[in-house]
């Protein structure tokens, strides 16, 4: 039991000491370098191996071809246990992780996404002749 007079020194030494925690929500807390926070896919980078898919061991990762040499990758995010298996797998860096780990959705269909490639803006090599 602690008596009175260490109690009231506990408290004055409390009182003018920093606090031992952050202020989280109003200031922006910074992650360590390799964080495994949020997977980010570059699908110009990727060659459709479908290796990440293969390591994934929550099967979050779903990789579809949409073109000649071109895949999208839907990532689901409820059910990735961020352990960056598939970003070591990747042999091209397809794959990668951020720090943003403020994931927190009310809906679940919102942490379902969806990474296409780029639109091709090419234009025609030959315009068409008019007649």
């Amino acid at each position: 039991m602690i008596k009175i007079g260490k109690m009231l020194e506990q408290l004055l030494h409390s009182l003018v000491r920093k606090p031992a925690t952050c202020r989280y929500p109003y200031e922006k807390a910074v992650m360590p370098p390799n964080f495994r926070g949020k997977l980010i896919f570059y699908p110009e980078k990727c060659i459709g191996c479908r290796l990440c898919m293969k390591d994934c061991p929550s099967g979050a990762i779903q990789i579809n071809k949409v073109g000649e040499k071109q895949f999208e990758a839907v990532i689901r995010l409820d059910k990735c246990i961020y352990c960056a298996q598939c970003v070591d797998t990747c042999p091209k860096k397809a794959l990668a992780i951020t720090p943003e780990f403020e994931l927190a959705q009310l809906d679940r269909k919102n942490l379902k996404v969806v990474f296409s490639p780029p639109a091709s803006s090419a234009l025609p090599s030959d315009p068409p002749v008019l007649a």
